[in-house]
């Protein structure tokens, strides 16, 4: 088990306070420290602002993504989010491309529902642009990597690309890499009972020292603790596969039926662990994160309604899914509304990191050459483009069906 990241939150502005940004590096490498010291490898430090239509103009935002990851880099943070683009500010979502061009360590997300409840059909649009636009960026697709459509994501939520501050004081979170903790526990299980009680104790064990380590910061530096995201996400290894986690409850190649049963079972029991929750905490399904999951897509047998399924009991959505190069804009909005819909009627939060590789066609080998990546094959997408009232320009409420 591993902190994939200690995520700062803040609103330095633009041009940044510079005085604000060193404490931030203050805190967040002392930090590193104090949990490396309870025991925790801490993979990144990372640093969320708020919606950047808040803070820079829309002329001037590749000039501050450029500023703003320089002065974060040179602060210790090998990651900056510049938040999502907001429905109420459509005109802002083209520029995100551009901004992402012209940096390397900068993430951004599109914000697909409104505050309202709503699902906004031109947003969905808008990100199924954006998507399309950043794969003709590099000849491997890699681009998406650094944006995803977000649908009903609270700010606060420490994992990129979705993380986002509220223009408030600076606070911080933790996002978990446990997907190994699940393998070792559901391994070792001869019941499901077992298996349930053993993930719980592990993650309660584990919160409680990482908690105990974030209040005493939190105390020094009068920071906010915004809680853990323990949502299991995996690592290229077979040791840190969730897809190999949940098969060892007894599905035979993950993607097939039972494993529904399975996610819902592994979110089921997050949900009953006692800890301070911020973010997503549910299942991560991200194919080329998993060398399970890389290896049952490559199969054929999982597939990207699969995944959209399983997103109905678990945690983020569609993550790092690869797409055949030739997948445009009107195949891609259909699917991010059913990702949105599922997010608003479900009163979860969920996100989509769609990857289509030029030159690539379903069926062909993935060739990354990342350490974070398990190669795979390119996914077909049996999407069409839609039409009549679907293809609208409105905010459409969708109400949760079980609200909480």
């Amino acid at each position: 088990m591993k902190i994939r990241s200690i995520t700062v939150f803040c609103a330095p502005g633009w041009p940044p306070n510079r005085l604000l940004l060193q404490h931030l590096g203050i805190f967040a490498n002392h930090a590193r420290a104090v949990f490396t010291q309870e025991g925790f490898e801490v993979q990144t430090l990372r640093m969320a602002l708020p919606p950047f239509s808040r803070f820079a103009a829309p002329q001037h935002l590749a000039a501050a993504a450029r500023e703003l990851s320089i002065e974060a880099h040179a602060e210790g943070f090998e990651y900056l989010s510049l938040g999502p683009a907001l429905t109420n500010d459509l005109e802002t979502y083209p520029l995100i491309p551009e901004a992402l061009a012209a940096t390397h360590n900068v993430f951004f997300s599109g914000m697909l529902t409104t505050p309202r409840g709503e699902v906004s059909l031109p947003a969905a649009k808008a990100c199924a642009r954006i998507i399309t636009t950043l794969a003709a960026h590099r000849p491997d697709g890699f681009a998406n990597l650094n944006f995803c459509a977000s649908a009903n994501v609270p700010p606060y939520a420490p994992f990129f690309p979705a993380a986002y501050a509220e223009n408030t004081a600076p606070a911080f979170a933790l996002a978990m890499e446990a997907a190994d903790l699940a393998v070792s526990t559901f391994s070792s299980a001869k019941s499901l009972e077992e298996a349930r009680q053993l993930l719980i104790a592990g993650v309660e064990s584990a919160a409680g020292k990482l908690e105990a380590a974030a209040q005493k910061l939190s105390r020094m530096y009068r920071y906010a603790f915004k809680g853990l995201d323990f949502t299991l996400a995996p690592f290229p290894q077979e040791n840190a596969s969730i897809g190999r986690a949940l098969e060892s409850l007894g599905v035979p190649a993950f993607g097939l039926p039972g494993s529904l049963f399975a996610s819902a079972f592994l979110t089921d029991t997050l949900d009953r662990a006692r800890f301070t929750r911020t973010g997503f905490n549910g299942l991560m399904l991200p194919v080329l994160e998993d060398s399970g999951l890389a290896q049952r897509a490559a199969e054929n047998s999982l597939s990207v309604t699969d995944l959209l399924l399983c997103s109905a009991v678990c945690g983020t959505g569609l993550d790092v899914i690869p797409l055949p190069g030739d997948t445009n804009a009107d195949q891609l909005y259909p699917l991010l509304l059913d990702l949105a819909a599922l997010a608003l009627r479900l009163n979860k939060p969920l996100t989509a990191r769609l990857l289509p590789i030029p030159g690539k066609k379903a069926g062909d080998p993935t060739e990354f050459d990342f350490p974070y990546f398990a190669n795979s094959r390119v996914l077909p997408l049996r999407s069409e483009k839609v039409s009549g009232a679907l293809a609208g320009a409105e905010d459409v409420p969708l109400a949760p069906r079980y609200p909480r």
